[in-house]
């Protein structure tokens, strides 16, 4: 992919914080005109020694508020962008696109009265960003945020997570969100165990949340794994949920750039 300058401003790069050998947080200056909503995306640039630039999609896990903006990162072996990233010290500069894209949004719904949220991995970041929004906590009565990962320690942001109950401008609303973590390949204490695919086919997701899923009060969000999209997907579409377009309202909506 190639941008010109025009679309594109040159920003600073902040913090790199490792949390696992494979899972990085990045945090980079902002441009004042960049403007994004929650749970949308930016394309990333990193300059390689040749003069190329190589573009990833990555979505803010900061709100449209902050003075920053903030990604999380899987690290690909031998990946082209994260390989060129690796090297990148604070200080250095990245390339943001100036244009922010992505249907992950609240305007999906124009109803509901629980909205899930459910991700893999890294797919968790836009739902960080849609969390530190306030509107998500006007809308509805009850978010259920979902975090599937393989192993406990790539649980990343529950700090920011458990946090969210003491920001102010939250304070009467912190009781609507319910937080379920589920890893997949251990057993660890406080989350459930298995896929999130599996935790809804047996019922488990829904008695831990104490809601049930459905076309009249639900609304679903899905981010990361693409098979866990597709597979999520035909589940809710037996239970007559359907994907929400522009023309046609739904109970889901998907953000799938990998």
């Amino acid at each position: 992919m190639t941008a010109s300058a025009e679309k594109f401003t040159h920003q600073t790069l902040l913090d790199v914080q490792p949390l696992t050998p494979s899972l990085f947080t990045l945090r980079t200056t902002r441009d004042p005109g960049f403007r994004f909503r929650a749970g949308q995306f930016a394309r990333l640039g990193v300059t390689k020694a040749d003069g190329s630039t190589v573009w990833r999609a990555y979505s803010m896990v900061s709100s449209p508020y902050d003075e920053f903006l903030e990604f999380f990162s899987i690290v690909v072996p031998g990946g082209e962008f994260t390989s060129e990233l690796s090297r990148l010290e604070v200080g250095d500069t990245l390339l943001v696109e100036r244009q922010a894209i992505g249907y992950l949004t609240l305007d999906r719904f124009i109803d509901g009265r629980d909205l899930w949220l459910l991700s893999t991995g890294t797919g968790v970041a836009p739902f960080l960003s849609i969390l530190q929004d306030f509107e998500v906590w006007e809308k509805f009565e009850r978010i259920i945020l979902v975090y599937s990962v393989r192993e406990a320690r790539e649980l990343a942001y529950r700090e920011l997570i458990a946090g969210l109950a003491q920001r102010d401008y939250l304070e009467e609303h912190a009781h609507k969100l319910q937080f379920i973590a589920t890893v997949t390949r251990e057993q660890h204490p406080g989350t459930l165990s298995g896929r999130i695919t599996t935790l809804i086919e047996s019922g488990e997701l829904e008695r831990a949340a104490g809601v049930a899923l459905t076309a009249e009060h639900s609304r679903v969000m899905l981010c990361g794994n693409p098979q866990m999209i597709d597979d999520t997907r035909k589940l809710l579409k037996q239970r007559d949920m359907n994907l929400s377009l522009t023309r046609r309202p739904g109970q889901v909506a998907v953000e799938n750039y990998w």
